[in-house]
C-alpha cells in the first residue's frame, strides 16, 4: 500500500513538473546560443582524405536543449554518438562522445566564435603516461557542408597534430 501511495505521489509531482514546463517552453528554444550549433543538425556523409569515412545522423533532443549525434563509421565496426549543449551554469559549450569500443571523451571547455565551433578537452592523462589535450573544431562551411578538425597536443597547447579532418556533405534526399 505505501509503495503505490508513493508512487502516486510521484506521478502527480511529475506531471505537474511536465505541465509547468509545457506552459513556460524550454529556456533552450528560446535562448539564441542554443541554436549556435544548429549547423550542424541533419544527415551527412563524412569524407577524410581517404574518401568516405561514414555517416552522421545529428538532431537536436530534449527540448532542443541537447544535440545529439548518432556516428556510424564505412565498415560499420566503429560507432558512437556524442551529446552536445551550452552549459548555463559554466558559460561554456560542452560535448561528451561514447562509442562501442568503450571510449569516452569529455569537450568540456567549448565556445562558438566566427561560424565555429570549438571543443576542447583538458590536459588529461593518458594510458601511456603522457598528458593530452584535444581540440576539435567544426567550421560552418555552408549550407551544406561542415568541416571537423580534430587536433591533439602532449606539449600543453605549445604544438598541435592533427588526429582526423573531414568535411561533412549533407544528404542529398
Amino acid at each position: 500500500m505505501k509503495k503505490a501511495v508513493a508512487l502516486i505521489a510521484f506521478a502527480c509531482i511529475s506531471s505537474a513538473g511536465f505541465s509547468q514546463a509545457t506552459v513556460t517552453g524550454s529556456p533552450c528554444i528560446s535562448n539564441p546560443v542554443y541554436r549556435q550549433f544548429d549547423f550542424w543538425i541533419g544527415e551527412w556523409e563524412a569524407f577524410g582524405p581517404k574518401g568516405k569515412g561514414g555517416e552522421s545522423r545529428v538532431e537536436r533532443i530534449l527540448d532542443s536543449c541537447v544535440i545529439l549525434e548518432n556516428w556510424t563509421s564505412v565498415q560499420g565496426n566503429y560507432s558512437g554518438k556524442s551529446y552536445n549543449t551550452f552549459n548555463a551554469a559554466t558559460g561554456k559549450w560542452q560535448q561528451y562522445w561514447v562509442d562501442n569500443k568503450g571510449g569516452v571523451t569529455e569537450y568540456f571547455d567549448g565556445h562558438f566564435e566566427n561560424d565555429k565551433m570549438i571543443l576542447q578537452t583538458a590536459n588529461l592523462k593518458q594510458p601511456d603516461g603522457k598528458f593530452k589535450i584535444q581540440k576539435m573544431t567544426f567550421y560552418k562551411l555552408g549550407a551544406d557542408k561542415v568541416r571537423q578538425h580534430e587536433e591533439s597536443s602532449t606539449d600543453a597547447g605549445a604544438t598541435w597534430k592533427t588526429d582526423f579532418d573531414l568535411e561533412y556533405r549533407r544528404k542529398i534526399k
